[in-house]
């Protein structure tokens, strides 16, 4: 076995917008996520979701590209990538191949990765105009490990939801993608009632493990409570033009 260290690949380290794309590579730090203005204008969700991991010295040592192939469900980028319908760019020379991260992740620390291959760009679509999403992360400290999280993305058409995308984090051995939860949005108006719905919808599709965190039970009742808080903050930004406020 060889350890092979590719910290000093810099053509991997880089925030690009092309055309209606974000293109990230896989060596790109999660403070320059943080403080991204490509980011914070195009795809705020990802800026938020990098202020809660961990704490400035790990969010300036840790790579995109390391958080999403550990494949551990208690990561902070797996259900935002979920959400915001990214590929992943995988490369084994001389041939690509491009994954969709909700089928990324196979098993528990397991992901979609070959031998010999390595994933070396994250591309993600930009919302359109009429978007807006939101991470939320429900942990016993600041830093700590999900107990669960939620990331969604709606865009609405006037007071109806034209798309909904759900990622749930820690509701399983993967993160997984919410999609009766989507499904009870999309072409409705949301309301509290809607909401309510989705948020139910999500609660029944996670799977959580009892750990040290909580019981199964209990992460999925907090699954149900974070759909419920995630889904109306993104309504809100959608209808804001999608900018993070706080």
């Amino acid at each position: 076995m060889y350890i092979v260290d590719i910290n000093r690949i810099k053509e991997l380290s880089y925030i690009r917008k092309s055309n209606a794309r974000i293109r990230i590579g896989a060596l790109t730090r999660y403070h320059d996520l943080e403080t991204s203005p490509v980011l914070r204008k195009a795809c705020p969700m990802l800026v938020e979701t990098a202020m809660t991991i961990g704490d400035p010295q790990v969010r300036n040592r840790g790579t995109i590209g390391g958080n999403l192939c550990h494949g551990d469900p208690a990561n902070n980028l797996p259900p935002t990538m979920i959400a915001l319908n990214a590929e992943f760019i995988i490369n084994r020379p001389p041939k690509k191949r491009t994954v969709k991260a909700e089928k990324f992740f196979k098993d528990l620390f397991t992901t979609d990765l070959k031998h010999n291959e390595i994933l070396t760009e994250v591309d993600i679509p930009i919302p359109p105009v009429g978007s807006g999403g939101t991470y939320l992360k429900f942990e016993r400290k600041v830093g700590d490990l999900a107990i669960v999280s939620v990331a969604a993305q709606l865009t609405m058409n006037g007071k109806r939801c034209k798309r909904a995308s759900i990622g749930l984090g820690s509701a399983g051995i993967i993160p997984i993608k919410a999609r009766n939860a989507e499904e009870s949005l999309i072409g409705r108006e949301i309301t509290e009632e809607t909401i309510r719905k989705a948020a139910e919808e999500a609660s029944k599709e996670s799977q959580p493990l009892s750990d040290l965190r909580g019981s199964a039970e209990y992460k999925s009742e907090m699954v149900k409570i974070f759909t419920q808080r995630a889904v109306k903050i993104a309504y809100e930004r959608a209808m804001k033009g999608g900018k993070i406020t706080k």
